[in-house]
């Protein structure tokens, strides 16, 4: 095998697992929700529910790095290697601080990590969609359209992952009153809002990821 082919591997594996584990937690929060289930029974479909969602968690830093270099082993990527190696490093930062999220849960120095972590997104997604921009108008660093394209629908992905960690806001609270005890309607509902609130961003991942595939496979142009 190649050591383009095995690049291409690695990418589309990415993909693979990014899609399927978000469809394993939009499955598993279904009975989340649901008041008639006992408490215990809710709770293990969360854990099955966050695990689920480490496979995106961990695909998305690494997706994007996979891609730049498949660009550039294919001579459309029109800077120098050192801007990709540059991508490289933030690239492999992005995923151990996910990395770390996820196995120092409970640390105290998790909630600030938490906000460097998003605030970290927002500068990704503002880049992105800049350098998407700047490629699609000029045709530099990315000399093929439909490369800036799937750059520019990455960064509306992590956008979309964001959306979907404002709306979670009241379910932590909320969740917490659950496993105490409380299984009121008003903490159910509260519950059951802040996962239907972030249904539709999903969605939007699901159609943007089949896009950057049918891109890929130049279904489309």
């Amino acid at each position: 095998m190649s050591a383009y082919l095995f690049v291409k591997l690695l990418h589309n594996l990415c993909f693979v697992y990014w899609l399927g584990g978000d469809l394993g937690t939009f499955y598993a929060s279904r009975y989340v929700t649901r008041p008639d289930l006992s408490p215990q029974a809710r709770s293990t479909a969360l854990t099955i529910m966050m695990g689920c969602d480490q496979g995106p968690r961990f695909c998305m830093p690494l997706i994007l790095p996979l891609g730049l270099q498949l660009a550039h082993m294919s001579g459309q990527w029109a800077v120098t290697p050192q801007w990709l190696w540059l991508a490289w490093g933030i690239c492999l930062g992005w995923l151990a601080l996910v990395a770390t999220l996820h196995f120092a849960h409970g640390k105290s120095f998790i909630p600030a990590l938490t906000r460097f972590d998003f605030y970290l997104r927002v500068v990704l997604i503002i880049g992105l969609l800049g350098l998407a921009g700047y490629a699609l108008m000029t045709n530099f660093i990315l000399t093929a359209d439909w490369l800036a394209i799937k750059l520019g629908i990455f960064a509306l992905l992590v956008l979309c992952g964001l959306m979907i960690r404002v709306r979670l806001k009241l379910f932590g609270a909320a969740w917490g009153r659950l496993m105490s005890g409380d299984s009121s309607e008003p903490v159910n509902e509260t519950i059951r809002s802040s996962i239907a609130s972030c249904r539709p961003f999903v969605y939007l991942i699901w159609v943007g990821l089949l896009a950057n595939a049918a891109y890929g496979l130049h279904l489309i142009y």
